[in-house]
């Protein structure tokens, strides 16, 4: 649970910032995201079979979650390197390299340099 910025280097530049709430594992789960009032803004909710999108009456469904995350945000997430990186493990994934140096203080951040697009993470976590 948290904040997250996700900025991909696509034409143009895409950007998301919300908070979060992660639950479940990389076979099977949901995040939720929320405004900053703390309202839900989407909602994504994954198995081994499928994976779907749910923004008020938007629904985005494909076969798997990393079809869905480049569908949406023009670059697959490491989900389960995500899964890893919250809980302190460093995990590469697909190019994305995490610095947990600042683990401790509920930061984290990842950067994808290839493939393109170029992406970066940052997630800031709360108890």
């Amino acid at each position: 649970m948290g904040r997250l910025a996700l900025t991909v280097q696509t034409e143009p530049v895409q950007s998301v910032t919300a908070g979060f709430d992660l639950r479940g594992s990389p076979a099977s789960g949901r995040l939720l995201l929320t405004s900053p009032l703390g309202n839900a803004v989407a909602s994504v909710a994954w198995t081994e079979t499928d994976a779907e999108w749910r923004q008020g009456d938007q629904v985005v469904k494909k076969r798997n979650l990393e079809e869905l995350t480049t569908e949406l945000g023009g670059t697959a997430l490491p989900v389960a390197a995500l899964f890893a990186w919250l809980n302190g493990t460093a995990l590469e994934a697909d190019g994305w390299q995490a610095d947990l140096s600042r683990y401790k203080d509920g930061r984290i951040t990842a950067k994808r340099n290839f493939p393109l697009p170029s992406a970066e993470l940052r997630l800031i976590l709360q108890p």
